[in-house]
């Protein structure tokens, strides 16, 4: 991240006029832990443990899988610690570390008979993509049919289970991205080598999700555990359709990219990808489980929540209380909802702060806002906004904004308003100083 220190919403830290769930919990009793990436100011001197967690094994950023690699750089409980340290399994992988360390600290946790909050962050499948050779040897060959059947393929599967609406018209191939069939042979071979080993490192972590799974029910508290298991972004189409394959992918030193081609497929059935705010960008599927405490089991639930909603939920859950001010520092007003009433009974009759809200989004200069079933949605700082329909096109493919400029109008005024009161506006300069009246295009729509 890249810091403004002129403007409050661009200082790459998590400020101080919020909390973290860590934070909320731990007056409630809770036993904090996490494990993983910590990529939320550790350079500014923002860490886990001064930020409310009690045991943390933490990088300061993602970017590696092995010890070998230049940014494994990692800390114990604040303390940081070389890569060969005897507390760590030797020859370790990082998505397996993470669950190592977390069972230890639910360990220490069911010690000292306190419930607990362990908040688990994977580098998986984050770039560059390496795994060791046996997992990308299992997926060799089986993506050869290319990313134009698998994407047909994903689809049908999609509408079959329920997923997606069969009304919504899948989003077509970019123009970026080639025809399978036209790829060259030696190309589609390493095209297969390249999904092979993306697809090992999402194989590796489903692997330690059910290993952490498994050391939950060895220790009794699976049953009553809530488990909340997400993605921050859709498909990453970074390097673009060629992709990337510098190396060995089973060495540190290696950097490989599955690429645009591959994200196209990856995001089915939707348009774009990481780092915008269409749903090829945004929209990933939240996975809840706890037995003992959920009556809906097995079952998909459409309504849209958002990431802010996790804090409300773990609160409402914890039994928590969310803060006016902490450490002497005003708090700002929890922003979520509580997703309790979808896990433990899903139904039609929503309560109406799940119903009647807006939900925002800004990355990059690339925004969006949803109310109901509308969505307005632009690329960048200065490209025109456009409006879908999301219950009758999810993909986003009939562009309504203007057939109904007043509803885009408004949309846009309420994105704004929140764009001002999360930080998001003023934008900095491409300089990185605020930027002055009257300089730089003007937003659209605005």
């Amino acid at each position: 991240m890249t810091g403004d220190k002129g403007l409050p919403g661009y200082r790459g830290r998590l400020s101080d006029s919020s909390v973290t769930i860590a934070e909320v919990l731990k007056p409630a009793g809770y036993f904090t832990a996490m494990t993983g990436k910590w990529h939320v100011g550790q350079e500014h001197g923002v860490t886990p443990w001064g930020r409310g967690f009690d045991r943390s094994l933490n990088a300061a950023a993602g970017g590696f899988y092995f010890p070998e690699a230049e940014k494994a750089k990692l800390f114990l409980n604040g303390e940081e610690i070389t890569n060969n340290d005897a507390r760590l399994p030797q020859g370790w992988y990082s998505t397996d570390l993470w669950t190592t360390f977390g069972l230890k600290f639910i360990d220490e946790a069911i010690t000292e008979k306190k419930p607990f909050y362990l908040h688990l962050c994977h580098n998986a499948p984050h770039f560059p993509l390496q795994a060791p050779a046996v997992e990308i040897a299992k997926f060799r060959g089986q993506y050869k049919i290319g990313w134009d059947a698998i994407c047909d393929r994903r689809y049908a599967k999609q509408k079959e289970l329920g997923i997606i609406d069969a009304a919504w018209a899948k989003a077509p191939r970019p123009s970026a991205v080639q025809p399978w069939a036209e790829v060259p042979k030696e190309e589609q071979e390493r095209f297969d080598h390249l999904m092979a080993v993306y697809a090992a490192v999402v194989h590796r972590m489903d692997e330690a999700i059910g290993d952490l799974v498994a050391g939950l029910k060895q220790r009794g508290v699976f049953d009553n555990t809530l488990i909340l298991f997400m993605s921050d972004n859709g498909g990453n189409a970074e390097a673009g359709p060629k992709g990337r394959n510098d190396g060995d992918p089973t060495q540190a030193a290696s950097n490989w990219f599955s690429g645009e081609s591959w994200a196209f497929s990856q995001n089915t059935p939707f348009r774009l990808f990481k780092h915008y705010n269409h749903e090829g960008g945004i929209s990933t599927p939240l996975i809840a489980h706890w037995p003992a405490g959920m009556r809906a089991t097995g079952k998909l639930v459409h309504t849209p929540g958002h990431l802010i909603d996790i804090m409300a939920t773990c609160v409402d859950v914890g039994g928590a209380s969310y803060p006016k001010e902490h450490n002497r520092h005003p708090i700002t007003p929890m922003a979520g909802v509580s997703l309790k009433p979808l896990l433990v009974s899903p139904s039609d009759s929503l309560p109406v702060s799940l119903s009647s809200r807006s939900l925002h989004w800004e990355h990059e200069g690339n925004a969006a806002v949803r109310h109901g079933d509308l969505k307005l949605v632009r690329k960048g700082r200065t490209g025109p906004w456009e409006l879908y329909d999301l219950k009758a096109d999810r993909t986003e493919l009939n562009d309504l904004a203007k057939t109904q400029p007043e509803k885009a109008q408004e949309l846009a005024t309420n994105w704004k308003a929140w764009a001002e009161r999360a930080q998001v506006k003023p934008y900095p300069s491409n300089d990185g100083r605020p930027r002055k009246k009257g300089k730089g295009k003007k937003e659209a729509a605005e």
